[in-house]
C-alpha cells in the first residue's frame, strides 16, 4: 500500500533537536554511514538535494563532502515507523568514510563477518575496470580493449548484445546469464573510456522513474 508523504513536522527530533540518519546507497542498498541531522540540516537536504548533517563534535551544520569533495546526492528521504530515524538514499561520490573506506561499516565485530563484507558487483566491476584502465597492465583484457580503441569496444558491445538476444530467444538461461555478463562488462569499459560509468546510466533510469511518479 502506498504510504502518504510525510512532512518535516512528522520527524520526532530528540531532546537535543537531533535525529539519527542512515545514508544508504540508492543503487545497491549498501549502508554507508550513520550521522545526525537537526531541523536545519534536514531542511537543507530537502531543499538542495545534497546530504546535510549536524556535527555533534563541532556543534555545527555540515554538508557532506564540503571539504573532501566526497558529496552525497540525495534521491529521497525516508522516515521510520516511529518517526525518530531517517534514511537518506544517496549517490555517494568517493568514499563515505573519513578513513577512505567506501562505507563507515567496514570493521567486522564477529569472526563470521571477517573478510565477508560484500562488495556489490557494480562497484566491483567499475573499480576493476577503472584500475585496469589507469594502470594498463600487460596481459590484461581491459588493456587490450583500450589499445584497440573506442570503435572496437563499441563493436564488442554490439556483438555481445546480439549474443545475449540469441540466448534469450533460444531459452538458454545459463548462456543468457553468461552473455549478459559479457555485455555489461564491455559496456562498463566503453562507458569508462568515455568518462562515464554504470552509475551514470543508473542515474538516468532513476530520474525517469521519479519523473513518472
Amino acid at each position: 500500500m502506498t504510504q502518504p508523504i510525510q512532512s518535516i513536522d512528522d520527524v520526532a527530533f530528540d531532546a537535543s533537536g537531533l535525529v539519527p540518519v542512515v545514508a544508504q546507497d540508492a543503487h545497491n542498498g549498501e549502508v554507508l554511514m550513520l550521522a545526525y541531522a537537526n531541523r536545519e540540516a534536514l531542511e537543507a537536504t530537502l531543499t538542495t538535494g545534497e546530504g546535510h548533517y549536524f556535527s555533534r563534535s563541532r556543534n555545527a551544520l555540515w554538508r557532506k563532502g564540503a571539504t573532501s569533495g566526497h558529496t552525497q546526492a540525495v534521491h529521497d528521504v525516508w522516515l521510520d515507523c516511529d518517526g525518530d530515524a531517517l534514511v537518506y538514499r544517496v549517490t555517494q561520490t568517493g568514499p563515505a568514510c573519513h578513513t577512505g573506506e567506501r562505507s563507515c561499516f567496514h570493521r567486522p565485530l564477529t569472526a563470521e563477518s571477517a573478510g565477508q563484507a560484500p562488495e556489490a558487483w557494480p562497484e566491483l566491476l567499475q573499480r576493476v575496470v577503472a584500475e585496469r584502465l589507469e594502470a594498463l597492465p600487460e596481459g590484461s583484457y581491459v588493456t587490450e580493449l583500450h589499445q584497440r580503441g573506442t570503435g572496437y569496444v563499441a563493436q564488442k558491445v554490439v556483438e555481445e548484445a546480439g549474443e545475449t538476444i540469441v540466448a534469450a530467444l533460444q531459452d538458454q538461461n545459463s548462456d543468457l546469464a553468461e552473455e549478459a555478463a559479457d555485455l555489461i562488462f564491455h559496456l562498463a569499459v566503453l562507458l569508462k573510456r568515455q568518462g562515464l560509468d554504470l552509475d551514470a546510466a543508473g542515474e538516468v533510469l532513476a530520474a525517469r522513474h521519479r519523473a513518472r511518479g
